[in-house]
């Protein structure tokens, strides 16, 4: 099914993300990892995509054998590095499995690279051109706290809104861990014009020292209550966890009786994350 079928039903959606094996020797713990999280039936699940296209084998791989257990998937695409050539190859791959949703991303820059030297610099640019070659619904991302390339919102709006104008039929958010930010971000999405579906991204903290880095790189906000959990815990694991599950439930909770309906989960290949996340939610996402 096509995410943007799911997003415009009347019931909560609930999705689960899963990252690809960076080496085949890995690739067998990915991949029950991900068909355990399969077995929970979201209602759809996302798979990553390496820098430069690392891991797209796997991308591909992982995201047909979701769909084989019946529940539907979302295949990240970046094309930072790639050319017109290579992307249309991965498109005809997709449709060739049957994936028929794509995030269509730019991907981080590696470093030594040129952007000028690229056929893609821009994900707007990404999304028009899957549109052009296939039948595929296309999301793409947004940053409630800007993107750290931006000079400013307004920047950082604008570049979004060629996003969406471009084609894409949904957006997915950066993770965020303080849900006024992303409704003082909704209403400033709105008023530029872009009233296509938005998902809130949410990261259950399992690691202190991991979402401490991914903060780093993607510069989300961590508000004094995350920090003091993340303190207080980061010495029993099992008790961070707990914690973290508890702290993403609870923005759950408020983004739904907020009116958002869809919600995405950074479940990092965690099968028990994910469970304990849906059992949290069991009677809110029937």
């Amino acid at each position: 099914m096509r995410v943007k079928y799911i997003l415009g039903a009347e019931k909560p959606s609930l999705s689960f993300e899963v990252f690809p094996p960076k080496t085949q020797d890995n690739f067998g713990t990915v991949s029950r990892a991900a068909l355990q999280i399969a077995q929970l039936k979201p209602d759809f699940m996302s798979v990553t995509y390496g820098a430069g296209g690392s891991t797209s084998k796997y991308t591909v791989e992982i995201a047909k054998s979701i769909l084989d257990t019946g529940v539907t998937p979302l295949a990240h695409l970046t094309c930072v590095c790639s050319s017109k050539e290579s992307i249309k190859e991965k498109l005809i791959q997709m449709k060739d499995n049957g994936i028929e949703n794509i995030l269509a991303l730019r991907g981080d820059i590696p470093q030594g690279t040129t952007p000028s030297q690229w056929d893609f610099k821009y994900a707007n640019e990404l999304v028009t051109f899957i549109k052009e070659n296939g039948d595929f619904c296309v999301g793409g991302a947004c940053y409630p706290e800007k993107h750290l390339e931006s000079a400013s919102e307004r920047e950082d709006t604008d570049n979004l809104k060629r996003k969406v104008d471009a084609g894409c039929d949904f957006l997915t958010t950066q993770m965020f861990f303080d849900n006024d930010l992303f409704y003082k971000y909704i209403i400033r999405l709105r008023r530029a014009g872009i009233n296509v579906p938005v998902i809130p991204g949410i990261m259950p903290m399992c690691n202190a020292k991991q979402i401490v880095r991914s903060c780093q790189l993607s510069g989300a906000m961590l508000p004094d209550k995350f920090k003091r959990i993340a303190e207080h815990f980061s010495d029993n694991p099992v008790a961070m966890q707990q914690a973290g599950i508890a702290y993403a439930t609870d923005q759950i909770i408020d983004l739904i009786a907020n009116g958002f309906k869809a919600i995405h989960v950074y479940s990092m290949n965690k099968p028990e994350v994910a469970q304990k996340i849906q059992e949290n939610l069991s009677e809110i996402f029937k």
